[in-house]
């Protein structure tokens, strides 16, 4: 009867220690952080990003071991650990390389935390014999991570307006702390199974040749990750387009809480959506779509609450696509090649990311209209030679 309680505690608890480790009170003034306080250019702020998704690959499987023989308690803590670290480095001085150590120590924590949250809870609902409620416990976890990112971006704008920048960054060990004290609380579950973790190059060359004999799996990671990695990039410009227009740092939070709010209604709603555009192929072309006429609108819009208004419909229609293809791609993998193949997508994104977003940085500092234009026509070709068909759009599994 006390290790039941236990496992119950363990999913509140988990679900608090998600909403604590997604209180990022620097989200919503990112980038002005990095400009104002730490006097870098947005070509750089867009080489740090290089850095954090290449640090992501490197690290992924590494710290994958740590879950796999320390136990997922330890690496939730150590996650949170480093979470600590991570803003205090940052807030340290205002220099490029010290950014670039936050950057290496903030993938650390999240490829710590990456996975390991989630196979707890699922573990802890599994010694309770409710593992059939999983959906509903995730739904529910994402939706503490949602709200904290909203929650925080407010905060931290407030923050950055009375007590300044760094204190923003800087006051983010708080919730981390509390987090890391939570982690140390938690009641470890035993993996029936050991997971064999395969070596960078194996897992993408076994992704390579997996998605070389699938090719609707192929069709769908084109799409997905080509689109995805173009869309993501306002997160990062909207902020630099604020500062361009003028808006008070005040309100920074508020849009980027906005944007986060967005996405809900399009990820609740997604099989409404697929069914009031008549098709689930047309529902994927239009939401890139919107997300590439919402760049080129950005190029030449010159009002702020205009502006505010395109952000924050392309974040919630374009940024919510992933979900989708979450969905589809799974249908046609075998449960024993889905880790491999799932992280060599994950790969493919971030490596993307790390390759296109110093150019789009320094494009972005000589002219962001240029960039947005730039960035919507690549939008627009990409989901115009994009081959992805109705009838690969399947809710059974195909296998």
């Amino acid at each position: 009867m006390g290790d039941r309680s236990k496992y119950i505690a363990n999913i509140w608890k988990i679900n608090f220690y998600t909403f604590l480790r997604w209180m990022h009170f620097i989200a919503g003034v990112l980038v002005p952080f990095f400009l104002v306080w730490g006097g870098i250019s947005f070509t750089e702020v867009m080489i740090l990003q290089a850095v954090f998704y290449i640090s992501i690959v490197l690290l992924e499987i590494p710290t994958g071991a740590v879950a796999d023989f320390l136990g997922r308690k330890t690496s939730l803590a150590l996650a949170a650990f480093f979470g600590i670290v991570a803003p205090i480095v940052y807030a340290w001085t205002p220099n490029f390389y010290m950014f670039i150590i936050g950057e290496i120590l903030w993938a650390l924590g999240d490829t710590l935390a990456s996975g390991a949250n989630e196979a707890l809870m699922y573990d802890s609902l599994k010694k309770l014999g409710r593992s059939s409620d999983s959906k509903k416990y995730f739904s529910r976890f994402n939706t503490y991570m949602m709200a904290a990112i909203m929650v925080s971006a407010l905060i931290g704008s407030v923050i950055a307006k009375y007590l300044g920048l760094r204190y923003t960054m800087l006051l983010m060990a708080v919730p981390f702390v509390a987090a890391f004290i939570i982690a140390l609380t938690l009641k470890e579950v035993k993996a029936e199974k050991r997971v064999e973790r395969r070596g960078y190059i194996d897992t993408l060359m076994e992704g390579v040749k997996y998605f070389k004999g699938h090719r609707i799996i192929r069709i769908l990671t084109f799409d997905r990750v080509s689109v995805a990695s173009l869309v993501f990039f306002i997160i990062w410009s909207n902020q630099l387009l604020l500062k361009e227009m003028g808006v008070p740092i005040l309100y920074f939070g508020v849009v980027f809480s906005l944007m986060a709010a967005a996405q809900i209604p399009f990820i609740g709603n997604l099989e409404f959506l697929e069914k009031i555009f008549g098709s689930k192929k047309r529902y994927l072309f239009i939401s890139a779509m919107v997300s590439a006429v919402g760049f080129l609108l950005l190029a030449f819009v010159r009002n702020a609450p205009a502006a505010i208004i395109i952000i924050i419909v392309m974040s919630g229609c374009g940024l919510s696509r992933t979900v989708l293809f979450q969905n589809y791609t799974n249908k046609y993998i075998e449960s024993q090649n889905r880790a491999t193949v799932i992280s060599a997508v994950s790969m493919m994104d971030r490596l993307i990311k790390a390759a296109i977003y110093p150019l789009l940085g320094w494009l972005a500092e000589y002219s962001l209209s240029s960039a947005f234009i730039i960035v919507g026509i690549a939008i627009i070709a990409c989901a115009l030679v994009s081959k992805v068909e109705e009838d690969h759009l399947i809710d059974d599994d195909a296998i």
